[in-house]
């Protein structure tokens, strides 16, 4: 089969790669000069910064993606991934702290016992809810095509559920602080918990039992293996070609339109925000995109305050510190993250807090949540949850469009390395082999 792909992010380059190893003749076609998408650095001056996402939760995903389209992930790496014995430190207003370890119940049960004791116990109650949770997802929607016109008895019980994340949070954990931790991840990629579904929080579990993992060099070096893989399955990839629109006939796709003319196609693989795509933004006009945070990549000189891979200062605004970038000897790479009341600079409003480097900054990268959403073609963040009806209003992996299929953080499973991952993973089942 022809088969294209539209984006060249880790959806489509994931895509792009199982379904070459299937034998079919792939073309990936990428708007902006390079691939990666969101896992593609942020360069200057001599710093790296990681654009998106520092670290994959479940890496199974990622090592099953290299070792179903070539050759197994640790060896391209030349080592396995590093696993992060603190996946964040959280600090609070009342100005206590709790450094969250990850693949380790009986770690997390000892961290949140020296915030408070007996708040682990609370803790691993409420995270224990999520394993069946889990169990259910990865059989029936994680590791295999959903049909969401019949879902299933169990799958369609779950995505019925009426309780939201805001509610369980606040029934099963009384101390505000553990109910902070908890929310993050979903606050981080821009959701409110009053609209977010409560098991959509099975992430607590993942953390809890695989921990979190970051490849050597950052997750930069995941988006070079896979353009390096492309190359390997001789992927026909296309860079600077926006695609603009599906071409349907007879009710099938046929090809997709770019300004400088038509990829012919049997089947399409969208790897953007669908609602690029006129055809197929009927289709999820009821959905709107997860706004990311606003970012600054900062370069800086001088002795800085020891902090862990991220940290967050539960304020408003709620500011990340993420500091695994690379840089100059002598020098460091931080990158802060913003969301809420953003009525200043965000070094500014760090140094409220404690944390004052402005005077050590020698460069620096500014981005808003539209540029990010421009440069990518969608939010890296997917979706936005606006109730429990917001898992049947996404698409992927299949479309209504026959020959149309979604692997982006827009579609099924979700957002996130793992999920996106696994989300072509899914289409490539759907395809087959050529």
């Amino acid at each position: 089969m022809r088969i294209v792909v539209v984006g060249g992010g880790l959806g489509g380059t994931a895509a792009a790669a199982r379904l070459a190893k299937l034998g079919h003749e792939v073309t990936l076609l990428e708007a902006s000069d390079r691939l990666g998408g969101a896992l593609a650095p942020v360069s200057q001056d001599g710093f790296t910064w990681d654009a998106g996402p520092t670290y994959t939760l479940l890496p199974a995903a990622l090592r099953d993606l290299f070792r179903k389209s070539g050759r197994p992930l640790e060896n391209e790496l030349g080592g396995d991934l590093e696993p992060l014995t603190v996946i964040r430190e959280h600090r609070f207003a009342d100005g206590t702290s709790v450094s969250l370890p990850g693949g380790s119940r009986a770690a997390q049960i000892e961290a949140f016992d020296a915030l408070d004791p007996g708040l682990g116990e609370a803790w691993t109650k409420h995270v224990d809810t999520y394993a069946p949770v889990w169990d259910l997802l990865r059989r029936n929607y994680v590791e295999a095509p959903w049909d969401r016109k019949d879902p299933g008895r169990d799958l369609l019980s779950l995505f019925k559920t009426r309780e939201t994340l805001h509610k369980r949070l606040r029934r099963d954990l009384r101390d505000d602080r553990l109910g902070l931790v908890a929310a993050h991840p979903t606050v981080a990629e821009g959701h409110d918990p009053r609209n977010v579904p409560a098991w959509a929080a099975v992430h607590l579990y993942l953390e809890q039992s695989f921990g979190a993992w970051r490849p050597p060099g950052g997750m930069g070096r995941i988006a070079e293996l896979l353009t390096a893989r492309l190359e390997t399955r001789r992927v026909t990839v296309v860079t600077g070609t926006e695609a603009t629109d599906l071409v349907v006939r007879e009710g099938r796709v046929v090809a997709v339109a770019t300004a400088a003319g038509s990829h012919d196609a049997d089947a399409v693989v969208v790897a953007i925000d669908p609602r690029f795509l006129p055809t197929l933004e009927k289709h999820v006009e009821r959905t709107m995109p997860a706004i990311p945070p606003v970012i600054t990549h900062l370069g800086l000189e001088g002795p800085l305050p020891e902090l862990p891979p991220e940290l967050v200062i539960h304020a408003d605004p709620l500011l990340t510190i993420r500091t695994g970038g690379t840089a100059p000897e002598g020098r460091t790479a931080w990158t802060l993250h913003g969301r809420g009341k953003l009525a200043e600079d965000m070094t500014d409003a760090l140094a409220r807090h404690k944390i004052d480097v402005r005077e050590q900054i020698v460069t620096r990268v500014d981005l808003s949540p539209r540029q990010q959403v421009e440069q990518w073609r969608g939010s890296p963040m997917g979706v936005l949850w606006q109730g429990r009806g917001t898992i049947f209003d996404r698409l992927g992996p299949s479309t209504p469009v026959p020959g149309v299929y979604v692997a982006s953080a827009h579609g099924a499973p979700g957002a996130g390395v793992p999920y996106v991952a696994q989300s072509a993973a899914l289409v490539a089942q759907l395809i087959g082999p050529a």
